[in-house]
C-alpha cells in the first residue's frame, strides 16, 4: 500500500481480514481512548508502566552509524521530549529502542511523502514552546523544506535537528529493487544520489541562523548531543555516516 509494486495488492490488510473500528473519522477520540481505558479497567492517576532498563549494549565508538546515533538519542532523551521522525530508512532501530527511552511523543508521517520533518519539528516547537524537540531528518527530504530552519532562528525554537547524512536517497535505491530493478544504470543512480556536490548541512544551517557542527565519530557526536540537550534553542548536527 505504500508504493505500487507490479503485481502485488495495493491495501494495507489482507483479504478476510476483520478490521475493528475504535473510532472513524469525526468521531470523539478523547472519549473513545477513556472508554478503552476504563474497558481495560485502568484507572485514570495509575502510573504509566515503563519498559525494562535498556538492553546491555556497550557504547559505541568509531566511526558513526545510525545505529550508534539511534542508541545514542534514545539513551540521552529528555523526559516528555516531542522526536519528530523523517529519518525515512536511517533511525528505523529508533523506533525500536524508543520503548526504552524517558517518556516522550513521536511524531512522523505514514503517507510515503517526504519534505514534512523541519516543518513537523517547527510546528510541535511552537505548540509546545516548554519542551524540548527532536527532528530526526534525512538528508534528502530534509532539502524539500531547509528554509524551515530560517524560522527556527527567528522564533528561537527549542529543536535539535540531526541530520542523517548518508548522501543519498536510500529509500529510492531500496524501492528500486522492490520493483524488480537489479542493477540500475549511471543516469538513474545520478538522480537518486546527493554527492555531486555533497550537501553541506553545517552551513546551509548557519547560514540560516541555526547553529551547527558536524560529527562523523560517535564519540564527536555524543559531545555535540549533550551540548545540543543541555541549552535552548535551535542546533543542527550533521551526522555525515
Amino acid at each position: 500500500a505504500f508504493f505500487a509494486y507490479p503485481g502485488k495488492p495495493g491495501r494495507l490488510v489482507r483479504e478476510g481480514c476483520e478490521v475493528l473500528t475504535l473510532a472513524a473519522h469525526g468521531d470523539d477520540l478523547h472519549a473513545a481512548l477513556e472508554a478503552l481505558r476504563d474497558e481495560l479497567g485502568i484507572k485514570p492517576s495509575q502510573q504509566q508502566v515503563l519498559a525494562a532498563a535498556f538492553p546491555d549494549e556497550a557504547t559505541p565508538n568509531g566511526k558513526l552509524t545510525e545505529d550508534a546515533i539511534a542508541l545514542s538519542v534514545a539513551r540521552k532523551l529528555p523526559a516528555d521530549a516531542i522526536v519528530c521522525d523523517e529519518a525515512v530508512t536511517s533511525a528505523r532501530r529508533f523506533f525500536a529502542l524508543s520503548a526504552f527511552a524517558a517518556p516522550h511523543d513521536y511524531m512522523m508521517g505514514t503517507g510515503g511523502s517526504i519534505g514534512g520533518g523541519i516543518p513537523m519539528a517547527t510546528g510541535a516547537a511552537i505548540a509546545c514552546p516548554d519542551r524540548k524537540v527532536i527532528n530526526l531528518e534525512a538528508d534528502g527530504s530534509g532539502m524539500y523544506t531547509v528554509q524551515g530552519l530560517w524560522t527556527q532562528a527567528r522564533e528561537q525554537l527549542d529543536v535539535v535537528t540531526i541530520v542523517f547524512s548518508n548522501r543519498t536517497y536510500a529509500i529510492l535505491h531500496g524501492e528500486m529493487k522492490n520493483v524488480g530493478v537489479g542493477a540500475i544504470g549511471e543516469n538513474a543512480r545520478r538522480m537518486l544520489d546527493l554527492d555531486h556536490p555533497s550537501l553541506d548541512w553545517v552551513s546551509l544551517a548557519k547560514g540560516m541562523g541555526v547553529e551547527a557542527a558536524r560529527a562523523d565519530t560517535c564519540e564527536r557526536f555524543e559531545a555535540l548531543l549533550d551540548s545540543a540537550l543541555s541549552r535552548r534553542g535551535p542546533f543542527l548536527i550533521e551526522a555525515v555516516l
